[in-house]
């Protein structure tokens, strides 16, 4: 018993004096607060009193110590007020505003500084890292673990993609960040076994959303993922152990002193914070100066109708015909052009293009030993020389980009890969897109060539698969509030060929559109990427709908603003994107059920007359003028796989 009261007496002395200090954002609405109750590093978040994440661990466990466990936070805090501003032309809005208070807070154990925790919360993002320090004369170390973790309310459902185990797909290249969401599904699952890839959006019942991602990785660290547990608890999970062909550690190593990677979580009581957040771009910087200016834009492909097959010399120039006709600014030549067109082929592509005011985009596999994938070029974008001096001879003959394929890991080594080709192919002025990659975390304003990423069951399954087709609408509809709010989103979309065949017809056993015209219009609004090669085809300019064409002619592939307007993941959205001062409101439909809308139009001057585009329950597309009301609003129905588009 003696024993007993003075452990108890011992618990109690160290409850009461832990530590525990509050940050809130600069209108005081989002409040976190930061704990080392009984040793433990935590925080939680509020928004307007109501528990957005409750309370949840932080620490990193090392190769030189535990650092998540008989912790103290120092009693000073370190504030500061971040007020910024950075114009960034490639993503979602052109010029930002970043207002946020920071917060420094320091860990100690047994006395001896560790490291830092440092908040930022703005109005509506929390985003933290660590600065981890120095022990004695070790000056590097290995992250074995990070603790962090986030722990949802109770009743919360999930919007998440479920990783996929290593090393599998097509020949072996993932994870590729391309798998199905489940939507509105309770938490606490752990997807196929492996987590889930960021972002993840979670919905707290009624008080409203939370999405949680991370950025600011590159090649100092690995990416991450979150892997679910019981009781709504999420933690960061590292790279599985088979990523890349088992070749390179899961766990980063850093030099001291040094600094993870910033964890983010947006939160707001409807979904506009989340569809509208910048954060992933707030709490970086540009790591090189750009080489120039780069100049982004609209293209076509021939690849998503046609296949390999259609990678050959007159195939393209008839693509390079086809975007001068359209305005566009490129093309995109896949696969195996090396074999079916060839180096000189290439070269004269590239000076008939010039003639039309057209570039060149040319794909290439990531190859080393982490894929099987034989598409070649192989071999060149895995070592520097090879790189190197193919980007001077792309430079030499006028190429404005290269898409990279099938780079299937997270690791630290893989991470960078990414910025090396990144680094490389600005010396030689480049734009970069990667494919069966992972998430952009950051990356188009630390990369100023960086143009896009995949990451996403895109356009390529549409061809490959009748069932993707049917589900179309519903995947559509959850890009906007998941995937595309954190960095930009290499689609390939907006496809107006009924059928993915060059034929356009159902004598080839392909897979059949099920959406409207509309709603083909409306995604080139809603997805969003600076560089869009969207699905269109030659024989559109003749079998399409001219309203549509000549809408498709104009559409932008930068924006200055967006803002939400209305919607629910997996079921529809409606958002407003503004190009300089033309605005486009666009919406489409996954629900079985019409949808009807009366929306508040504030972008627009009362009497201005706007172009709408409407599909009616046969999903039969039609254009019409109008003026808007005296109150800026306007009633709009959307058909199941239907659209709508408005521009004023």
């Amino acid at each position: 018993m003696k024993y007993f009261l003075v452990i108890t007496a011992l618990l109690i002395c160290f409850t009461i004096k832990a530590e525990e200090k509050q940050i809130a954002s600069p209108d005081g609405k989002i409040v976190v607060t930061i704990s080392d109750k009984n040793g433990q590093p935590s925080y939680r978040i509020s928004y307007k009193d109501t528990p957005f994440i409750n309370s949840s661990s932080l620490g990193l466990i090392t190769n030189i110590g535990d650092f998540s466990r008989e912790m103290s936070l120092e009693h000073d805090v370190q504030s500061n007020r971040i007020d910024e501003t950075y114009t960034l032309p490639n993503i979602k809005q052109s010029n930002v505003h970043y207002v946020a208070t920071e917060g420094v807070y320091r860990f100690s154990q047994q006395g001896k500084m560790i490291y830092d925790v440092i908040f930022r919360v703005s109005d509506r993002d929390v985003a933290f890292k660590y600065k981890m320090y120095p022990q004695k004369n070790t000056l590097s170390c290995i992250v074995k673990e990070e603790a962090t973790s986030f722990v949802l309310p109770d009743g919360s459902t999930t919007f998440l993609c479920p990783q996929s185990k290593p090393m599998g797909g097509f020949a072996r290249t993932s994870p590729s960040y391309e798998t199905s969401y489940t939507a509105d599904d309770v938490a606490g699952k752990n997807g196929w076994g492996e987590g889930y890839t960021f972002p993840c959006l979670f919905r707290n019942g009624d008080n409203g959303w939370v999405l949680v991602s991370e950025t600011g990785v590159n090649g100092g660290y690995c990416a991450s993922r979150l892997l679910g547990h019981k009781g709504g608890v999420y933690t960061i999970g590292f790279p599985q152990e088979g990523e890349a062909n088992g070749n390179g550690t899961v766990s980063p190593g850093i030099a001291l002193p040094g600094e993870t990677p910033w964890r983010t979580i947006t939160v707001g009581k409807t979904l506009a914070p989340i569809v509208e957040t910048t954060v992933p771009f707030d709490v970086v910087k540009p790591l090189y100066p750009a080489k120039g200016e780069y100049t982004y834009g609209r293209g076509s492909w021939s690849w998503i109708i046609g296949g390999n097959s259609s990678c050959n010399y007159d195939e393209q120039i008839r693509y390079i015909d086809f975007s001068a006709a359209m305005g566009y600014q490129s093309v995109l030549i896949d696969a195996l052009w090396d074999k079916q067109i060839g180096r000189k082929g290439i070269e004269k592509l590239a000076e008939y293009a010039k003639s039309k005011r057209v570039a060149l985009y040319l794909w290439y596999n990531s190859n080393g030993y982490w894929n099987d994938a034989p598409q070649s070029p192989r071999g060149i974008m895995n070592t520097t020389i090879n790189r190197r001096k193919e980007m001077k001879w792309m430079q030499s003959i006028g190429i404005r980009g290269i898409k990279v394929d099938f780079i299937g890991s997270d690791k630290q080594v893989t991470m960078q890969l990414y910025e090396d080709i990144l680094a490389d192919a600005n010396d030689y002025g480049l734009l970069v897109i990667f494919h069966g990659c992972t998430l952009p975390r950051g990356w188009e304003r630390m990369y100023p060539n960086f143009a896009s990423s995949e990451a996403v069951l895109a356009s390529e399954n549409l061809h490959f698969s009748q069932g993707s087709c049917d589900a179309e609408a519903f995947n559509a509809c959850l890009h906007p509030f998941i995937r595309n709010t954190v960095g930009s989103m290499d689609f390939g979309g907006s496809t107006l060929n009924k059928y993915y065949n060059a034929r356009n017809d159902s004598t080839t056993r392909t897979s059949r559109r099920i959406t409207s015209d509309v709603f083909a219009l409306a995604t080139a609004v809603l997805f969003q990427s600076p560089v869009q090669h969207f699905a269109l085809t030659p024989n559109n300019l003749t079998d399409a709908p001219e309203w549509a064409i000549n809408f498709m002619k104009e559409v932008p592939s930068t924006w200055d603003e967006v803002r939400f307007l209305d919607g629910y993941p997996g079921k529809y959205i409606i958002l407003a994107r503004r190009h300089q001062n033309k605005w486009y409101i666009a919406g489409i439909n996954a629900s079985s059920e019409e949808i009807k809308v009366k929306l508040h139009l504030p972008m627009i001057s009362a009497g201005e007359t706007i172009s709408v585009y409407t599909d009616n329950a046969r999903l039969v597309g039609k254009t019409s003028t109008e003026k808007l009301n005296k109150h800026q609003q306007l009633q709009v129905s959307i058909p199941c796989n239907g659209g709508i588009v408005i521009a004023n």
